[in-house]
């Protein structure tokens, strides 16, 4: 189990984390938001909304692990 989708992606078995690209998105945001003269500190920490799941089928062949029907149809990405 990985922090991040781009681990499955170099060989990882899976991953459940928060969207990189949509942290990304509201960093900009912020960033937006400063430079239009807000000030940091009056900010709103905001905690991540969307999740994903990774599942790499090639290191769960490799390991001999069969991933179940139900998890493989929650999964947002599968590697093949």
């Amino acid at each position: 189990m990985h922090e991040g989708g781009r681990y499955v992606d170099a060989g990882g078995l899976m991953s459940y984390s928060a969207s990189e690209i949509e942290g990304l998105r509201r960093a900009a945001v912020y960033v937006d938001k400063i430079l239009k003269g807000s000030n940091p500190a009056d900010l709103a920490v905001e905690r991540p909304t969307k999740f994903e799941l990774v599942i790499n089928l090639k290191a769960a062949k490799q390991i001999g692990l069969t991933i179940p029907p139900n998890v493989l149809a929650r999964a947002d990405r599968l590697i093949k």
